[in-house]
C-alpha cells in the first residue's frame, strides 16, 4: 500500500481544522427564536436580523412579547435571544437573569442612546428643563406622565418615582399605552399647543418629527446623560455553544443611532414594514455585512456574505 505523503497530509489537515473553525450550525439550530416587545427600535434590529439569517438558510420566528415576558422566555427556553436589552434601564431584570445563570451576553450591539422623560414645546415654553420643574405644572400637564406599555421597565421607575413622591410627584398619574399610541398623543398635543411629559430616547424619529425638551434632574431614576444607554444582545445560556456560527453573526451584528433613525423613519413616517425598510437600508449600504459576516457561514457551510449579497439583489 502507497504511503500517504507527509506535505500532503499536513496540507489537508490544516485545510480539515480551518473548515472546522467556521463549521456550519447543526440543523437543530435551522429556527431561531426572537422576541420583540413592540418597540419599533426593535422591529428594526430584529429585521434587520432576519433579514440577514433568512439569506442564510435560517427560519428565523419573531414573537411579541412584553419585556417581563420575553425574559421569562429566555429562562424557560423558549427563546433563544432578545436584542434590545437597555442598560441600565433594565437592570433589575438582568440581575434576575444574572442570578438565574439564564443568559449569555453576546455582545453591545448599540451605544449612543439615551432614554428618559421629555416634554413637548409648549411644557418647554412653560419653563419646564428638569423634573423638578414639573409639580409647579401639574395642571398644565394634566398631572399625567406618559409612558409605554404596560410592564416596561421604564413604566416600573416611573411608578416608583411618583410612589416615592418624588419631585413632589406623589399625586401625579402614570399612564401606560403602547409606543404608537404615547406618539400619536404627543403629535396631537404639539399641534394643540399643550404641555404634555412623556418617556422619548434615541434612536428613534421621533427626535426629528416632534419638537421635543429632555429633561435633566433624573440621574438617579433613568441614569446620567439623559438616561444614557447602551443596548445588549443576549441568548438563553448554552445556546451560543449549541449554535456557535448563528451566534458569531450576532456578536459582530452592531447598530448605530443615524442607522436606526432612518429605517425607524421608513416604518413610522413611511409606513413601510420593517422587513421591508431593512432590505431597502441594506441594499442602499451594503458595507456593513463584511464586518458582520466575517467567518459566518450559510446553515450547511457556504461562505456566508455571498449568500446575503445574492439575496438582497
Amino acid at each position: 500500500m502507497m504511503g500517504f505523503p507527509a506535505a500532503a497530509l499536513s496540507a489537508t489537515l490544516v485545510l480539515f481544522c480551518a473548515t472546522q473553525a467556521f463549521a456550519d450550525d447543526p440543523s437543530a439550530c435551522r429556527t431561531l427564536r426572537m422576541s420583540d416587545p413592540g418597540w419599533t427600535d426593535i422591529n428594526v434590529t430584529n429585521a434587520l436580523a432576519k433579514t440577514v439569517f433568512d439569506a442564510l438558510g435560517y427560519d428565523t420566528e419573531i414573537a411579541t412579547l412584553s419585556v417581563p415576558i420575553g425574559y421569562e422566555a429566555l429562562k424557560s427556553g423558549q427563546s433563544d435571544v432578545f436584542l434590545g436589552n437597555w442598560m441600565p434601564a433594565q437592570t433589575s431584570f438582568r440581575e434576575d437573569l444574572d442570578k438565574a445563570d439564564a443568559v449569555e451576553v453576546l455582545g453591545r450591539n448599540l451605544d449612543g442612546a439615551k432614554f428618559t422623560l421629555a416634554v413637548t414645546r409648549a411644557g418647554r415654553d412653560l419653563g419646564v428643563a428638569d423634573f423638578a420643574d414639573l409639580d409647579a405644572h401639574k395642571d398644565a400637564f394634566g398631572g399625567k406622565i406618559y409612558g409605554i406599555e404596560p410592564g416596561a421597565p421604564a413604566n416600573q421607575t416611573i411608578g416608583n418615582m411618583i410612589a416615592a413622591d418624588k419631585f413632589g410627584l406623589g399625586d401625579w398619574e402614570l399612564v401606560e399605552t403602547g409606543e404608537q399610541a404615547m406618539l400619536a398623543q404627543a403629535a396631537r398635543n404639539q399641534a394643540a399647543g399643550t404641555p404634555m411629559v412623556f418617556l422619548a430616547w434615541a434612536p428613534h424619529p421621533m427626535n426629528e418629527s416632534l419638537d421635543i425638551t429632555y429633561l435633566t434632574g433624573g440621574d438617579a431614576e433613568f441614569g446620567p446623560d439623559y438616561g444614557g444607554a447602551e443596548v445588549f444582545t443576549l441568548a438563553r445560556t448554552g445556546w451560543p455553544e449549541q449554535c456557535p456560527n448563528a451566534a458569531r453573526l450576532l456578536k459582530q451584528m452592531t447598530f448605530t443611532v443615524p442607522m436606526e433613525n432612518r429605517i425607524m423613519g421608513a416604518i413610522l413616517d413611511d409606513g413601510q414594514s420593517p422587513e421591508d425598510a431593512a432590505q431597502a437600508w441594506l441594499k442602499a449600504n451594503p458595507n456593513v455585512l463584511g464586518p458582520w459576516l466575517d467567518g459566518v457561514t450559510t446553515l450547511d457551510g457556504q461562505p456566508g456574505l455571498a449568500a446575503v449579497q445574492a439575496a438582497l439583489k
